[in-house]
């Protein structure tokens, strides 16, 4: 599959996630980063979002609560490209109701090849990249073929609109 370029601009648009065991380590590391993540534009999902904003003092874009559909906002939006940057502080240890959801929404950061970042470690060393605040030119699969692809009718489907056309 050939892929195609998106640009990242110098301020990003970042998703800041985290399960409820998580989300006092995911403040205290906005915090640490305050100043890296001022300039860029915050979006979180619901209690977080909260949390958040009361503790770093500048606008947090709140969705709605993960369990509540805010993680599939987050999906939507990494595929609109209106986020390009997740860091997830999620708990491997805990199970939730809403796996699916979380599942679906790592897979569409994967998809549209987006930096997710799941644990401090591995945001500290993304917020602290040269290229977090420099413009960046993503690769991600061009999925045009794939839109446009032939979609084969089982041959159940070919009968019945056969003999729907026959009466």
């Amino acid at each position: 599959m050939s892929a195609k370029q998106i640009t990242m601009q110098p301020n990003k648009r970042i998703a800041l996630v985290a399960h409820d065991n998580k989300k006092q380590d995911l403040v205290e590391w906005a915090k640490f980063n305050r100043d890296l993540l001022a300039h860029h534009e915050v979006f979180a999902t619901g209690t977080t979002g909260e949390m958040l904003e009361r503790e770093l003092g500048f606008e947090i874009i709140k969705l709605q609560s993960g369990p509540l559909g805010g993680d599939q906002q987050i999906g939507a939006m990494i595929v609109d490209d209106t986020i390009n940057f997740l860091i997830f502080f999620w708990d491997p240890l805990e199970p939730m109701p809403h796996d699916p959801d979380v599942k679906a929404l790592l897979r569409m950061a994967a998809v549209w090849n987006i930096p997710i970042a799941c644990n401090r470690a591995s945001a500290d060393f993304m917020i602290s990249s040269p290229l977090m605040d420099s413009e960046y030119n993503r690769l991600v699969p061009d999925y045009d073929g794939y839109r446009k692809r032939k979609i084969p009718v089982p041959e159940a489907m070919h009968k019945s609109a056969k003999a729907s056309e026959s009466k």
